[in-house]
């Protein structure tokens, strides 16, 4: 698999070219009753990366994929008869071993995240779950990996490790060997009143005690000096990680959203997404999402569920 940090092209192009080398996971789709989450699914059995079995009421799913003209043979489709019932059926269908992926359809994000966080019948790990947007910015060499934008909205100490946990795991999948991670916060000092730097000075002395592993980490950084060498060097802050971070670990949901989404739409950076942390990977796409961007999203999840499969390493269940 190409090395992300090296390659010229299009970061997302080079994800996909990677899972196009492996087996297509199965992918449970959740409730894809409109036509941009059933395009999502069969563009990206159609690009190599997924086998799907689309889980909701079947009339609604075939009438969406007619009135697009997207052509439905040979997929297998779950009947149930509502959206709520779809997501308790595709995990009931992950825990019979059907599935490797989880993909979000048409239905909230909310509703979809409420079955798998359920404590008796979920997907729980003894991992905190998380999201990480991949990103590919254009005018920076390397892919930014923002977390966590998307589920834990206030994390504290314990779970922002589980979050770096998770990222930098990753990482080890895409063939990052050893991903630099910026804690980021308003200022790269440490000071009482902003209790992110708090934060970040600790998840760094967790790192140095071995409760995180596998990374580099540096913090408190300003979002400047962890991604811009010229500008960690005006502050004097050295480090293999100052001005050269791959991994962005935001103080909560809010910051992380606006920063994903300011990449997204002031710099037009593509941006993939998974969920990580539970027993598969799940792949959230949103309406907005580029053609590219879906299928860097399911070629992630392919590239993790190979990584499964081949006992590495996502948590342990």
């Amino acid at each position: 698999m190409t090395d992300l940090t090296t390659a010229a092209r299009s970061k997302h192009h080079i994800l996909i070219d990677a899972a196009n080398e492996l087996p297509p996971a199965p992918t449970l789709v959740v409730h894809p009753c409109d036509a941009t989450s059933l395009r999502g699914a069969i563009e990206a059995r159609d690009a190599g990366l997924i086998l799907p079995i689309l889980v909701g009421p079947e009339k609604k799913i075939r009438d969406a994929a007619g009135q697009a003209e997207i052509e439905l043979t040979g997929v297998e489709i779950v009947d149930v008869p509502h959206s709520h019932a779809a997501a308790a059926k595709a995990i009931e269908l992950i825990h019979a071993g059907r599935g490797e992926l989880l993909m979000k359809g048409s239905l909230h994000t909310d509703e979809l995240m409420r079955e798998v966080t359920a404590s008796a019948s979920g997907l729980r790990t003894g991992r905190r779950i998380s999201h990480v947007f991949i990103m590919d910015v254009p005018g920076h060499a390397e892919t930014l990996l923002v977390t966590d934008a998307a589920i834990n909205i206030f994390p504290d100490l314990d779970t922002k490790r589980d979050i770096i946990q998770n990222a930098i795991d990753l990482c080890h999948a895409l063939r990052i060997e050893v991903p630099r991670v910026a804690i980021l916060s308003a200022v790269e000092t440490v000071t009482t009143k902003i209790p992110s730097t708090l934060e970040a000075a600790a998840l760094c002395k967790m790192a140095d005690r071995g409760q995180i592993t596998g990374g580099l980490l540096e913090g408190p950084l300003a979002f400047d000096n962890a991604i811009d060498p010229e500008a960690a060097r005006i502050k004097g802050i050295g480090g293999p990680v100052a001005g050269h971070a791959q991994i962005l670990v935001v103080p909560d949901l809010e910051s992380g959203n606006m920063l994903a989404k300011n990449l997204t739409f002031m710099a037009k950076a593509d941006a993939a997404g998974i969920v990580l942390g539970a027993r598969v990977p799940i792949i959230l796409t949103s309406r907005a999402d580029t053609v590219r961007t879906r299928l860097a999203s399911a070629a992630v999840g392919t590239i993790l569920a190979a990584a499964r499969r081949a006992s590495t390493l996502l948590p342990k269940v």
